[in-house]
């Protein structure tokens, strides 16, 4: 990254960034945004070199839509993996007890998974439980991010067909066991 793009960036957050956070507390209907600004201006310094930029406080609120709207999956996503697995993933701290109890939910859903097409795999891998974007996650597979989309909701479709059951059905048995 150049100094001049850092410079084009910097000056553009001091002008711009009470706006930004603006448009999305507006946009998101929430107040703790912090990070989506700051992810905002992360993705304009990445593509300010790459972009001719005729009028930036547009162009960081289209950035600042798209972050939202990244967030916005990314959450939806979250809530629709199974929150057991997703826990499991993150917390090592179980006692032995509550791994016992969870080990054939998990070993279910492991199992789930696995049955799926490699496509399938890789992108609730990369999206649901490493979080990444729909273009990190295409930047990875070499796809694009429409392609990512479209096969992370076949993904998801194909998860609940596997069980002939909703994932949240799946959950609620494993939760109330």
């Amino acid at each position: 990254m150049d100094d001049n793009a850092c410079a084009r960036i910097e000056q553009w957050f001091l002008a711009y960034n009470h706006d930004v956070y603006r448009f999305l507390v507006y946009y998101t209907g929430r107040k703790d945004i912090d990070d989506l600004v700051q992810e905002t201006f992360i993705r304009a310094l990445k593509a300010v070199s790459q972009t001719e930029v005729a009028n930036p406080k547009t162009w960081l609120f289209a950035i600042a839509r798209n972050v939202a709207i990244d967030e916005k999956r990314r959450a939806k996503l979250i809530n629709w993996l199974p929150d057991i697995f997703l826990r499991h993933l993150v917390s090592h701290d179980k006692t032995p007890e509550e791994s016992l109890e969870l080990n054939e939910d998990i070993r279910l859903l492991y199992s789930i998974i696995n049955q799926l097409k490699r496509p399938y795999r890789d992108v609730l891998i990369l999206r649901g439980i490493k979080g990444l974007s729909s273009k990190e996650s295409a930047e990875v597979l070499g796809w694009s991010e429409t392609k990512v989309n479209l096969t992370l909701h076949r993904a998801m479709k194909a998860v609940q067909s596997k069980k002939n059951t909703t994932v949240a059905e799946v959950m609620n048995n494993a939760i109330t066991r």
